[in-house]
């Protein structure tokens, strides 16, 4: 996955860029089909904020967070994007053809008791 990284006001050090890709990895443990995303942080005043785009697979996911501190930012906006993650694949998954295939397993188990 391909991670950009860019800073408003602020500037990004080799430990943010690190804490970001590390968290980022978590992401990746959920759904593999990750293409790209954009990670922009900012600073306004006193509010750190972190927001993110994410493209996966065709669609896209955004989240933002501001909070005091830029690294609990960065955690609070990848909170928001694993929620996301999991209820994009809950979407994509086909729970139906599992169902069927259950129920035509148990109703061939009932013709053969039957004869």
């Amino acid at each position: 996955m391909q991670i950009q990284i860019t800073g408003h006001h602020v500037e990004v050090t080799d430990a943010l860029k690190d804490y970001v890709h590390d968290k980022f990895k978590r992401l990746e443990r959920h759904f593999d089909n990750l293409v790209d995303s954009h990670v922009i942080l900012s600073v306004e005043k006193l509010r750190q904020k972190a927001e993110a785009n994410l493209l996966i697979s065709g669609n896209r996911l955004h989240a933002e967070t501001t909070n005091e501190d830029m690294y609990a930012a960065i955690d609070g906006m990848v909170d928001k994007l694993d929620r996301q993650l999991v209820k994009h694949k809950e979407k994509v998954t086909d729970h139906h053809r599992r169902e069927g295939a259950a129920q035509k397993a148990s109703a061939g188990a009932a013709d053969v008791d039957a004869e």
